[in-house]
């Protein structure tokens, strides 16, 4: 297991390259060994290399190959005419830690590889000379990529062809460029979880959308934010797809725009569309096809969504089709279903127990709402929170209407934190002051409440307190009725 060195500035090749202080100078020097399981190659922080980096050899499951970075700095980059790093047939590889900017064709490309994991790497300006994506993968196997930027970018932000096995987890993508391109395009592809990305479109010039899902098997998408593009999620055709917890807004460029589509490019099995936050947009969930095709879309479940400020219906089922639409809250003036006659005749896509509230920010913060979210706190420690985190999402977009701070409904009740217009939070964070103490949030969502005992009643027992939240973003104002609460147990605090 050997650890080599590169570094653009001081570097050689004629060195031995195992040390920092004899690194090779060139990328085309590493692909001249015969890397080995467990080895590393480290890029010196502040290079900048211009040439492609091929990877031709396997690590193996317990001793990946690796490609990293050492030193204080910039991140190392990488420019090229053609990819950024290419590998046909390599197994077992890790690139952490760098920036790939300015080539031709993709930052990374992989094909028929297996097992790599790609973290904390950035990738600016790529596909110059061709609609490459950005970071694409080919009849592979076991893909992740996480905690990675791109953005910029001519052509999708990820391509993914013919994969089994695909994590895309914690990433951002913005401005995916190009008549043809997406934020996230997986094709013929299985057992697939897209989880907690930041993807926005509302600057692309492209009048595609944010992901595109086509024919996928076993697939999740969930607690995602996804902003602009012509749609959302498009996931024409597959079997077993889970689109769930996601905040869709901002697609509204076409008559047609929808948040969630299926049902027009191949038959579409047991969809789960549930819990998400779809609004700002035209259609919601639209089930549709071309005239004449065949396809089938059966199972499709549209359940416990919150649908607002949609310029067409919540649902729309103009194909036939069977399945349901229930528990979901539609604010007013947003037309709950728009279903043919001929399917609503035929009883084969059912709606029921759906609400309509005048307003959905209200709707949220119901006192049964928080009574339902609110869980009684133990007697230790003294001072506790309804929740257990807080995540904090830069939205970038227009303002628009909706709670400064909400419950994502996911499963361990993270609040997501918004931006509006100017508004943001600053490298200090945010504090928000109460009745009894301040609840500062910082920029990576970590947050503390501190008390001051002498604003505290003289009592026993319990008492609570509530945070509510306004924002202006200029030319209107935006105020939201939700709340954190703090529960303050006096019993055992004060003597």
């Amino acid at each position: 297991m050997t650890v080599y060195y590169v570094n653009s500035a001081t570097g050689s090749d004629r060195n031995g390259g195992t040390g920092q202080n004899s690194a090779f100078a060139t990328l085309s020097k590493v692909e001249s060994l015969k890397l080995k399981p467990g080895d590393s190659v480290l890029l010196a922080k502040g290079s900048v290399f211009n040439e492609q980096f091929d990877i031709k050899y396997s690590g193996s499951e317990s001793a990946p190959i690796k490609i990293g970075s050492y030193g204080t700095g910039a991140a190392p980059v990488i420019h090229s005419s053609g990819d950024g790093i290419h590998s046909l047939y390599a197994s077992n590889i890790v690139i952490e830690n760098l920036k790939i900017s300015n080539v031709g064709g993709s930052g990374i490309y992989g094909g028929s590889v297996t097992n790599w994991t790609v973290r904390d790497v950035e990738v600016v300006k790529t596909g110059l000379s061709e609609n490459a994506g950005a970071v694409t993968f080919r009849s592979s196997k076991n893909v992740t990529v996480e905690d990675s930027k791109i953005s910029g970018v001519k052509g999708d932000g990820f391509w993914i062809e013919k994969v089994n096995g695909v994590k895309l987890l914690n990433n951002t993508v913005t401005t995916a460029n190009g008549s043809t391109a997406d934020a996230v395009q997986v094709n013929d592809s299985s057992n697939i979880l897209i989880k907690g990305n930041h993807l926005d479109q509302t600057h692309a010039s492209s009048p595609k959308g944010v992901i595109a899902l086509v024919r996928a098997t076993n697939a999740v998408v969930e607690d995602n934010v996804l902003t602009g593009g012509g749609f959302g999620i498009s996931a024409p055709a597959g079997k077993n797809v889970a689109i769930r917890d996601n905040d869709i807004s901002g697609y509204h460029g076409y008559s047609w725009s929808f948040a969630v589509g299926l049902g027009d490019q191949g038959n579409a099995r047991d969809y789960d569309i549930s819990g998400n936050h779809i609004h700002d947009g035209a259609w919601g969930v639209a089930v549709s096809g071309p005239s004449g095709a065949s396809y089938t879309r059966t199972n499709i479940k549209v359940h416990d969504n919150v649908f607002d400020d949609l310029s067409q219906a919540a649902l729309k089922v103009d194909r036939p089709a069977s399945g349901s639409f229930y528990n979901n809250t539609i604010e007013t003036g947003t037309k709950a279903t728009s279903i043919s006659p001929a399917i609503a005749d035929a009883h084969t896509f059912t709606v029921k127990g759906n609400h309509t509230v005048a307003n959905v920010e209200t709707a949220l913060a119901s006192p049964v709402a928080k009574t339902a979210a609110v869980t009684e706190a133990s007697a230790d420690p003294a001072v506790v929170a309804v929740h257990d985190n807080l995540k904090i999402f830069t939205d970038t977009g227009d303002a628009h209407r909706g709670n400064l701070l909400e419950n994502d409904s996911s499963d361990n009740d993270t609040l997501v934190l918004r931006r509006f217009g100017d508004e943001t939070v600053g490298k200090h964070g945010l504090t928000l002051t109460g009745e009894y103490g301040d609840i500062h949030v910082d920029r990576e969502g970590n947050y503390a409440y501190t008390l001051d005992e002498t604003k505290l009643p003289d009592h026993s027992g319990h008492v609570s307190e509530s945070f509510s939240y306004g924002i202006n973003d200029g030319s209107s104002h935006h105020s939201d009725g939700d709340t954190l609460t703090v529960f303050i147990h006096l019993d055992g605090l004060l003597s």
